[in-house]
């Protein structure tokens, strides 16, 4: 197991130590259900591992301390009343910033005696409010108080191991840019800094240095002959010409290299129309095996609509795309058609083929475009994301929105899809009016409440929540 799961037991003295023994056990079943690696005080700790003591408390930071490099997030968990000041001291002297999920027996109503008592329906708020005033951010479960064993709990724990793997994820990350942003596109403007001050660092490259390791490629180097056949096994490319497979290979040998040797969790290139020109190919093939394995690549220099795939890929642990809002469906309100020319990842389609781009092809010839991916996105659930820096603020700000992708079929060139999103209007108004970029992030799964835990509650970023009833 590479990661791990931090628990608190808490404990208040006049309650049963029993409960805590059998709450210790319950939980840590419970973390190893979600395929991580619980630490937490022995059994043979005190009170049956439990925080009851400052002492307790001292002994768990200590734990958690020596293993900081493989949680990712720390459950409190009540069996009892527990000790509030217990529980934030463990997680004040562990210096660990990462997501705490504070849950809370249930009593049952046959065993309100003294014995068996347990008060955690109480108790939970006392720990919540100390929490409060040590400025330690954290989650709640569905209901106050839960079964560890029960579906509600399992619900939670999934969901709140997705904002551990996204919180994780995103700290110390790095973007790698392909070439400036396009001059038509001030849309995708972001600030280096303000991504910096949060841990994204990001590392630009001239489109020239990669078309200068394509330049030093051999037409006879065997990698070539090798990449053209991870192509071809890759997707449809019976209409694609021989000289431009050979281009997309190159292309995709050097961009990997890059990658690699950069260490890079995601990158953006500007594509539109540089590349086209330069080297004679649409690089969209290649962005979209990078997505597919799980190094996000977005269009047009988009740095922010880079971090949005990488933020939703962890939250759902599947590729991601970038899409543009592009055209009303009709009259219907509530639906859209999303664009792009075609790099989303191939897991995303219900059906694709490499092509040239027709937007591009119109002007710069279509020989120039081959490498464009045409096909229809696959019917389903949809999270939509947005990551943007505030300049005007020196902030994050980002939203969220879930709807379908639906079976409805379009006339379309490129890569589309139609999707539904309820109250659709309402939220297209609430992001013109507040600047949101026409680049859009998005994975075939529903994630958006991670996402707004994540952002909003661990990175203090100015969240938009669009889903229904937020």
């Amino acid at each position: 197991m590479s990661k791990a799961l931090g628990i608190i037991v808490g404990n208040r003295g006049f309650f049963p130590g029993e409960l805590c023994k059998d709450g210790r056990r319950a939980m840590v079943e419970a973390v190893e259900r979600q395929g991580m690696e619980p630490v937490v005080l022995p059994e043979e700790h005190g009170v049956y591992g439990s925080c009851l003591t400052r002492k307790d408390a001292l002994a768990c930071a200590e734990l958690f301390q020596e293993r900081q490099q493989d949680i990712i997030g720390i459950i409190v968990t009540l069996p009892n009343f527990g000790d509030e000041k217990a529980v934030a001291e463990a997680l004040r002297h562990s210096g660990l910033q990462v997501p705490v999920l504070v849950h809370a027996f249930p009593d049952a109503l046959d065993k309100m005696d003294i014995g068996h008592r347990r008060d955690s329906f109480c108790g939970k708020l006392s720990v919540c409010n100390n929490l409060r005033q040590y400025g330690i951010p954290f989650s709640l479960t569905t209901d106050h108080t839960s079964d560890p064993n029960g579906d509600v709990f399992r619900a939670d724990m999934r969901k709140f191991t997705a904002v551990c793997r996204v919180v994780d994820g995103l700290k110390h990350i790095r973007i790698g840019v392909v070439g400036p942003r396009p001059s038509d596109f001030n849309t995708v403007r972001f600030s280096e800094r303000i991504f910096e001050r949060h841990g994204i660092s990001v590392e630009s490259v001239g489109l020239v240095d990669i078309l200068q390791i394509i330049d030093g490629l051999a037409d006879d180097d065997t990698r070539i002959y090798e990449t053209q056949e991870e192509i071809r096994q890759y997707m449809d490319v019976s209409g694609v010409p021989p000289e431009a497979m050979v281009k997309l290979a190159k292309l995709q040998i050097a961009l990997d290299q890059w990658v690699r040797e950069n260490q890079y969790d995601a990158v953006a290139i500007q594509c539109w129309s540089s590349l086209q020109t330069s080297l004679g190919v649409n690089p969209c093939t290649v962005m979209s095996m990078l997505s597919q394995s799980l190094i996000p690549a977005s269009c047009e220099a988009d740095a922010a609509g880079a971090v949005s795939m990488l933020a939703l890929q962890l939250a759902a642990q599947q590729p991601s795309g970038l899409v543009d809002w592009n055209n009303n469906y009709g009259d219907d309100p509530n639906k859209a058609v999303v664009f792009h020319c075609g790099n989303y990842a191939k897991s995303l389609y219900k059906q694709s083929c490499i092509a040239y781009a027709d937007i591009l092809g119109s002007s710069l010839g279509m020989e120039r475009t081959y490498g464009a991916i045409a096909g229809q996105i696959k019917p389903g659930p949809i999270t939509f994301a947005r990551v943007s820096t505030d300049d005007m603020h020196g902030t994050i700000r980002a939203y969220t929105a879930e709807g379908i992708v639906t079976e409805d079929v379009i006339e379309s060139f490129g890569s589309w899809g139609v999707v539904e999103v309820p109250a659709l209007q309402k939220m297209m108004g609430e992001i013109s009016r507040l600047g949101f970029e026409h680049h859009v992030a998005v994975n075939l799964s529903h994630v958006g409440d991670v996402l707004a835990e994540a952002f909003g509650t661990y990175f203090g970023w100015e969240m938009h929540d669009f889903r229904p009833n937020r």
